[in-house]
């Protein structure tokens, strides 16, 4: 069908009715015969059998073996006789799966004519291979379709990194050369409408899934071009999901579902790979479904199941260095658009002032996030934010500024044996002098760690049964929700006494 000999100058494949059809079959296995018997025969010896006895452990998380030469030269030979046999234009008007069927069929033949020899498991693992270089991302495409991955970590087409269960772990999968990594890097991109070469060497893009992707390439990369990509899941996690991860208990649980509901701003601060974007999407279940939520992002990746949702995506400039389109015009101009809910993807720089005053002009419930260890620092952070945009106003005043419109933040992280845990609930209670006030909710205690390093701990409350927000709370219906979810999780000593303090 795609043999390019097999086309008529008007661009149809052979004759009309079945015998036209009947011929253009013939001509295009001709085509391929043509194509590849001037390629030398290779030889790809069979893997040597070696019986694996089961162990009683947790499975291999690495799903492939470690590939000879010999696969890699058999690849490119029989690559270079499909892209010489194949028409890519008449590829480009078929569906996917039809795309797909189509050039196993033509690999099929090819290998058949070169007469190599391998394991059949190992032909389809070609095959499969090939189509992925064609269709789709190439040597990533099984990493991409596997949902225990987190993170892939790319350093050059010979070594590729992925973070299974919050560990990293080394990759089988190795591209050609740097200039297919490149290609395939170019490809990601370019779906979003951005370049990434040697003039504009940095990049951030997103698959279509949300994915975060992060591409630079020489010559800022000495090792050739580098990407990362921050995976989602394919399947949206919900606050349900994380309780039975023990990213938080059930009756934190609890106390997060009343906090969305009743329409508390909340910023969600933790460090890199601590799940503060899927924090935020869980959090962005409780918008009610006739409210106007408005997202401003860097790499559009939330994934709000609401009706009424406006996405909003920044953009870099060209190569005259013009047009771009930072977060903090998408967050100004976002407020012309009638929001009843704002939702930032991340705060960095000066946006963080028109978000906050987004918060205290009525738009309730508007969320964000920001890199910070604590809920003190994510203060200071803010306040650091709005300085770099050049604001020349009075250290109270914007102290002020944050207690006014910040409810609750919530604090997420990643400990040291992976796991990642939402470790403190804190509101935002006032001023006192210039110090602004924060009262733990609900915090999370490490007890130890078991034989297997895995740390040990429970969530608990503070002993704080009315919070600053049970007002607002009482208001949506949920206050006596609130205070007995926050009795029942309460943990005291031998005395009686609520454990911990809950000022910080």
């Amino acid at each position: 069908m795609f043999g390019k000999r097999g086309s008529n100058g008007n661009g149809q494949f052979g004759q009309g009715g079945q015998a036209g059809q009947e011929q253009a079959s013939k001509q295009s296995k001709v085509d391929v015969q043509t194509q590849v018997e001037a390629i030398p025969s290779v030889e790809l010896k069979p893997k040597q059998q070696v019986k694996i006895e089961p162990e009683p452990v947790k499975p291999i998380v690495e799903p492939e073996a470690k590939r000879s030469e010999n696969y890699y030269d058999v690849k490119t030979t029989v690559f270079n006789a499909l892209i010489d046999t194949i028409d890519l234009t008449q590829l480009a008007n078929l569906n996917n799966d039809a795309a797909r069927e189509e050039i196993r069929d033509i690999v099929g033949e090819i290998l058949a004519i070169q007469n190599v020899i391998m394991p059949i498991s190992e032909q389809e693992e070609l095959i499969e291979d090939i189509c992925n270089d064609v269709l789709g991302y190439g040597p990533l495409e099984p990493l991409l379709a596997r949902d225990d991955i987190a993170d892939i970590m790319i350093n050059g087409a010979h070594d590729t990194f992925i973070e299974v269960d919050g560990k990293v772990l080394n990759s089988s999968v190795r591209f050609t050369d740097n200039m297919q990594l490149l290609n395939i890097c170019q490809r990601i991109v370019s779906q979003v409408g951005r370049r990434v070469d040697e003039t504009s060497p940095i990049c951030d893009a997103r698959l279509p899934d949300g994915s975060r992707v992060n591409v630079i390439v020489p010559p800022l990369a000495l090792e050739g071009p580098t990407m990362t990509i921050r995976k989602f899941k394919k399947d949206r996690l919900t606050l349900h999901q994380l309780m039975e991860f023990k990213a938080i208990s059930p009756e934190g649980k609890e106390v997060l579902e009343i906090i969305g509901k009743c329409r508390c701003n909340i910023v969600i601060s933790g460090g890199t790979g601590s799940g503060k974007t899927t924090l935020l999407n869980c959090m962005t279940a409780y918008a009610d479904k006739d409210e106007r939520v408005i997202t401003c992002e860097d790499s559009a990746e939330l994934q709000l199941q609401q009706p009424h949702v406006v996405r909003l995506e920044t953009r870099p400039p060209n190569l005259e260095g013009e047009g771009e389109i930072t977060m903090r015009d998408l967050v100004k101009n976002c407020l012309r658009m009638r929001p009843d809910r704002i939702i930032v993807g991340e705060v960095r720089g000066p946006e963080a002032f028109d978000l906050l005053q987004a918060m205290n002009t009525g738009h309730d419930g508007s969320m964000g996030t920001l890199h910070s260890n604590s809920p003190r620092e994510a203060i200071s952070r803010l306040e650091s934010m709005i300085l770099m945009g050049g604001f020349t106003l009075p250290a109270k005043t914007i102290r002020e500024m944050i207690v006014g419109s910040v409810d609750v933040i919530i604090q997420a992280s990643r400990l040291r044996d992976g796991s990642r845990k939402i470790t403190r609930i804190t509101e935002v209670i006032g001023m006192e002098g210039e110090v602004p006030t924060l009262q733990d909710i609900f915090v999370y205690d490490i007890l130890g760690e078991d034989d297997n390093g895995k740390l040990l701990g429970r969530h608990r409350s503070t002993g704080v049964t009315r919070p600053k927000f049970h007002e607002r709370a009482e208001y949506y219906g949920e206050g006596r929700r609130l205070t007995e979810v926050l009795s029942n999780s309460e943990v005291t000593d031998e005395h009686g006494n609520p454990l911990g303090e809950a000022n910080v």
